[in-house]
């Protein structure tokens, strides 16, 4: 017992100090940077469906009230890694990258009542882009460099409760933290020094959610599955720093000369309350089938160097995922396939962010993200943990009105470790 739990604290101790994913998505640029997956590899394999879903021996994040189903301590780690072939009317550009994506340990509390904690990536910033404009020659008289890393991180506990045969409820509350590093440098020809405008935020705050499940046999063969969460009004504050100075500027070296501006701002993200519902129908330990709807007013940025960008704004935030899993024969013991999960889903997405591209202040365009999913899940030791394997096809954006497209392959990989910490003595 006492070396599992020196385990697992280790395990927490060395994810913080790379859990900040480097990012490779030109849409990191805005805001906190690009929303990381919230979910496991399980429910992403399904296209993000599980607001409904639980089981005795998989964790879930999106519905606290699924940890009451938890039978067993559960261990859950995964990474994922990302390629982009980004492009826009005229150029395209690759780039990829690969981060933990989840560490997370649940255990039961009662029959009726499961814990879990964790930590996870929750945006990421990760962008280097130039632009240039040339002269009558075809020379490069004017250049802009951009460059942003960082994002923010999320440590949150869930509490599951199963007041009634078939009802549960839940709990989850969220510490965000984080720091990212945003920068431009303009290069002029024939002026022997350059600019840099550089901006340097952290951010904190505090979220909570409840969440609700209700399941019902409809037949021998069919149970149904209704599940809730909403996600609460919550601000997250940042301090930023602003700085302007005068560098010498070539090859990747800078040599900063003298500072212009160096002020501090404060400022608050204010995200609107966010409803996910869920439906699903399956039979336990041989398939299911679920549909998940989430929608949540524009969340508004104020008072902050973030809302410094003139060319974005936010909209309306709304997701439907359509997916499920089957399992041929989950005790099956002549063949080992027939006892794999086999998942798959669909994904369409509105970010809720608006781009004006052309940077007229008027032709601001939605970015949408639509993906395709599949996985499985192998079964390891007596069928209680698994290895989980998750692919996804996707297009994020367009190269329409000076937009940038961005197809992407994801590959996911987690395990998910069944065990028993507290067992009763027996007595011979």
């Amino acid at each position: 017992m006492r070396r599992k739990i020196i385990v697992v604290c280790t395990l927490f101790i060395s994810v913080v100090s790379f859990a900040q994913v480097n990012n490779a998505s030109a849409y990191s640029f805005f805001g906190i940077g690009e929303k990381n997956n919230q979910t496991t590899v399980e429910q992403l394999s399904m296209g993000g469906v599980g607001v409904s879903f639980h089981d005795s021996y998989h964790l879930n994040f999106l519905n606290p009230a699924a940890i009451a189903s938890i039978k067993s301590t559960n261990y859950s780690i995964a990474i994922e890694n990302v390629n982009i072939n980004a492009k826009d009317a005229v150029n395209s550009q690759k780039g990829s990258y690969t981060y933990l994506s989840y560490l997370a340990v649940g255990f039961p509390l009662s029959e009726k009542a499961g814990f879990v904690f964790g930590l996870l990536p929750n945006s990421s910033v990760g962008y280097s882009l130039t632009t240039s404009t040339n002269d009558t020659d075809g020379n490069i008289a004017e250049a802009f460099y951009y460059n942003g890393n960082g994002g923010t991180n999320k440590a949150f506990i869930n509490f599951g409760y199963k007041p009634l045969k078939g009802f549960s409820v839940g709990l989850q509350g969220s510490y965000v933290f984080g720091n990212i590093d945003n920068s431009v440098i303009n290069q002029k020809k024939d002026v022997a020094l350059s600019t840099k405008y550089q901006t340097v935020s952290n951010i904190k705050g505090y979220s909570f959610s409840v969440g609700m499940i209700y399941d019902k046999k409809l037949s021998e063969k069919v149970n149904m599955h209704l599940g809730a969460n909403f996600e609460l009004e919550s601000n997250i504050d940042t301090k930023g720093d602003e700085y302007f100075y005068s560098l010498l500027y070539g090859g990747g070296v800078e040599s900063p000369r003298d500072t212009v501006l160096n002020v501090q701002s404060k400022g608050t993200i204010k995200s609107p309350f966010k409803t996910n519902l869920g439906v699903g129908f399956g039979k336990v330990g041989k398939w299911y089938a679920g549909l998940d709807y989430s929608f949540q007013n524009a969340i508004n940025i104020e008072g902050d160097v973030l809302s410094n960008y003139t060319r974005i704004a936010y909209d309306n935030y709304s997701k439907i995922a359509i997916g499920g899993f089957y399992i041929p024969k989950f005790n099956s013991i002549t063949n080992y396939w027939q006892r794999v999960t086999y998942r798959a889903g669909i994904r369409f997405e509105n970010t809720g962010l608006m781009v004006d591209a052309l940077g007229n202040g008027t032709d601001y365009k939605p970015i949408n993200d639509f993906g395709i999913s599949f996985g499985v899940g192998l079964p390891m030791n007596k069928h209680l943990s698994n290895l989980n394997l998750g692919f996804e096809v996707g297009k994020k954006g367009k190269t329409a009105n000076g937009l940038v497209q961005e197809n992407y392959f994801k590959f996911r990989a987690s395990l998910s470790l069944n065990d028993k910490w507290f067992k009763k003595r027996k007595i011979f």
